[in-house]
This record gives structure tokens, sequence and C-alpha cells, in this order.
């Protein structure tokens, strides 16, 4: 592979979606929601079952990074069809790789496969987030560890296909950078155009 060879992603075209089926892939949907499920249930019932903090955090751990690679490596492709990986070229260089089934041998991706997909990434994102406020207002940092490695986790498969979604050679920041200047520059133009009316005005 050339260096910085990125494949541009064409992602959740409606007539790519198979309507006819609603599971191809039932284990896959399984395990994609089973992981990260367990591990927030754990996160939860901890404090009631388990007594010793270090035991608790091993076994969310251990959930987050079986989820953590089940969704990059396996449901990721299998439900939406996407893939993100990295790999290191001849002269150190980190590079980043976003890549998805196309053409004739793209197999088509199920409309409640995709969607559960997509939910549970999003869903699985802002419970971690919510977390975060809730350790901290409640003083247990110890806690607070646990929570923003499964944040942390969580985001980096939304991050990373989320650039699968909008292309590997867009930068997130570049889209949203551009997003606030053009509002800024109309909220300037606005600003002038009513300066300039109280002007004429008096």
């Amino acid at each position: 592979m050339d260096k910085g060879d990125d494949i541009a992603l064409n992602f959740g075209e409606e007539d790519e979606l198979d309507r006819r089926q609603k599971f191809k892939h039932p284990l896959a949907v399984f395990f994609h929601m089973f992981f990260r499920s367990a591990a927030i249930i754990l996160y939860f019932m901890c404090d009631f079952f388990i007594d010793s903090f270090v035991t608790s955090f091993v076994m969310i751990v251990i959930m987050l990074s079986m989820d953590f690679w089940t969704v990059k490596n396996v449901t990721g492709r299998l439900l939406v069809g996407l893939r993100w990986w990295n790999y290191v070229d001849d002269d150190g260089k980190s590079n980043w790789v976003y890549e998805a089934r196309k053409g004739a041998q793209k197999k088509k991706v199920t409309v409640v496969e995709a969607r559960i997909f997509w939910l549970s990434l999003v869903a699985c994102e802002i419970i971690w987030i919510f977390l975060i406020f809730s350790t901290l207002l409640r003083l247990r940092f110890a806690w607070l560890m646990i929570v923003l490695v499964g944040t942390a986790m969580n985001g980096a498969n939304l991050y990373g296909y989320i650039k699968c979604k909008y292309g590997a050679n867009k930068k997130l920041s570049t889209v949203a950078t551009g997003f606030l200047g053009k509002q800024l520059w109309t909220s300037m133009l606005s600003m002038g155009k009513s300066k300039t009316q109280n002007q004429t005005q008096q």
C-alpha cells in the first residue's frame, strides 16, 4: 500500500440497503450489543455485588476492550460494510486508512443492522459522557478512571466510523471550522447591515 493511501467511502446510500431481511448477521449484532451493555451494567451493579474496586475495574475494562476490538474489527465490517485501521510506513509515519465495500461484490447492509450499529455507538458514548459528570458530582474520582476509559474506547470507534461516513479525506475539524466560520461571517454581515440601517434612519 502506498504512503497515505486512504480510500474514500460511500456510506449508507439508501439504494444499498436491503429492506427485505432484518438480520443477516444475528451473532454479530448480539456481540455488538453484549459487550458494551455488559460494561455499562457492570458499572452500575458492581457496588451491590463486588466489594473490591480493583476487581470491578478489571472486569469493566475487559468488557470495554472486547467491545472495542469487536466493533473495530468485526461488527463494523459486517453490519455497515466499513472498516478503519492504522499502519506505520517505512518512514515511521502513522497512517489512518478508511475502507468500505463497494462495487459488484459489495454485500448489502440491512436497515435494522445499520440502525442498531449507529444508535448503539452514539447512545453508549452519550451514556459514558453523562457518567463523567455524574462521577464528578458524586466525587467518585476512582471510578472516573473507568468512565474515562469507556468514553475513550467507545469514542475512538465512533470517531473512526464517522470519518468513514463523511469520507477519509475530510477532517472533521475542518468541517466544523468551516461551518463555524460561515455562521460567524453571516452574523458579522447581519450586524453590519443593522448598523447601516440605524445610521441611515438617524
